[in-house]
């Protein structure tokens, strides 16, 4: 019963998540249809991989003609920092869920749920809740990508091309509530676009490190100074 009170309350705290994924899924749809790929691998790759930067990245490389090795080391490297986001929240989560349940809840994180995950109160970060929250979101992408794979076509084209920008309009929903509660998150998220900022128009040695590499750059940096300034001061706290 606590399981099951916890997944719902995940599911809906995971909403607005799922809300933006649907365009964004869609939009991968589209473009994978108009790239000649099968409505089925397209709908596979999103309920396989579950990554929407990789399935992009791996669409367009599928488009120049990319041989299928590079193509599995370019999306390795552009997941890499799953790495880095499914530790952290082990970190949190250490002693208070079943190990069992690590890789079903490591697989379900994304950028946006380990966003949401991290700022929740630790109190309220049981298997459940995170299951729900997964969850949401993958029946999200996976139901979007179907819908552009299917219907995407009969969309207005000015709508088609407005969904691009739902992902950020998501991001800045999550996280700007957040910054009247810790200046901590005002200023991690600060250093992070800073970093990134000069990876991307900084020096020519820099801007052309690969697109993977500098989101792995930018959130060991910005994750390893914002330890160092804001240290973790207990432990975290048994959950339901």
């Amino acid at each position: 019963m606590k399981f099951t009170n916890s997944f719902i309350s995940g599911m809906k705290r995971g909403l607005p998540i799922a809300l933006g994924y649907v365009p964004i899924a869609i939009t991968f749809g589209l473009i994978a249809k108009s790239q000649g790929v099968p409505n089925y691998i397209s709908i596979m790759m999103s309920a396989l991989v579950f990554a929407g930067a990789s399935q992009f990245v791996a669409i367009n490389l599928l488009a120049l003609g990319t041989g299928y090795l590079q193509i599995v080391v370019t999306t390795f490297i552009v997941n890499l920092r799953h790495f880095l986001m499914t530790a952290s929240i082990s970190q949190r989560i250490k002693g208070t869920v079943s190990q069992k349940w690590m890789p079903v809840l490591a697989f379900g994180i994304t950028d946006e749920t380990f966003s949401f995950i991290s700022l929740s109160p630790s109190e309220k970060l049981s298997s459940g809740f995170i299951f729900g929250i997964n969850t949401i979101a993958y029946i999200a992408w996976v139901s979007g990508t179907a819908l552009g794979t299917f219907l995407g076509k009969s969309l207005p084209e000015i709508l088609q091309t407005s969904m691009g920008i739902s992902l950020y309009v998501m991001f800045i929903g999550l996280l700007v509530p957040s910054f009247k509660k810790s200046r901590s998150i005002v200023i991690i998220s600060l250093l992070s676009a800073g970093i990134s900022s000069l990876l991307y128009w900084g020096p020519s040695v820099l801007t052309s490190i690969p697109k993977g590499w500098k989101i792995i750059i930018t959130t060991v940096l910005a994750s390893a100074i914002g330890v160092l300034i804001f240290p973790e001061e207990k432990e975290v706290e048994s959950v339901e």
